[in-house]
């Protein structure tokens, strides 16, 4: 039996975060998500807000932990990577970097960053294999 027969794409990424509402208006200003679905606890204060990343959900989740910052490759999740057309890459970078978000290092198609919370995201118009 072939498990990727099963697999019909990636359903959501679930991301960590202190500040729940400023860590998913960043990912919509930035990339233009849009969101979803809100989630309170009990009390009424946030619990999540679901963003649509083009089908699939990045679900931003309250925590009261703090992560280490990771640099370079690291166990486990490590890094998001947004899909960009190359054209519009310097426009994103320009964005982010005057949001307060700079370029941390750059390759031929890949351009690296930091969520307000430190997560490290990148933009990125490397071309992947056809499926």
């Amino acid at each position: 039996m072939n498990v990727n027969s099963r697999i019909v794409g990636l359903h959501h990424i679930a991301l960590g975060a202190k500040s729940v509402d400023r860590v998913a208006s960043f990912y919509r200003q930035a990339f233009g998500l849009r969101e979803v679905m809100r989630h309170h606890f009990d009390d009424g204060q946030i619990r999540s807000i679901w963003l649509d990343l083009n089908g699939t959900i990045l679900m931003i989740e309250k925590t009261e932990r703090t992560r280490e910052i990771v640099q370079g490759v690291d166990a486990g999740p490590f890094l998001i990577a947004f899909g960009i057309d190359a054209s519009r890459r310097v426009g994103v970078e320009r964005l982010l970097e005057f949001s307060g978000h700079p370029i941390e290092s750059r390759t031929d198609h890949t351009s690296y960053f930091r969520d307000p919370e430190g997560n490290r995201i990148a933009v990125s118009s490397y071309e992947l294999p056809k499926r």
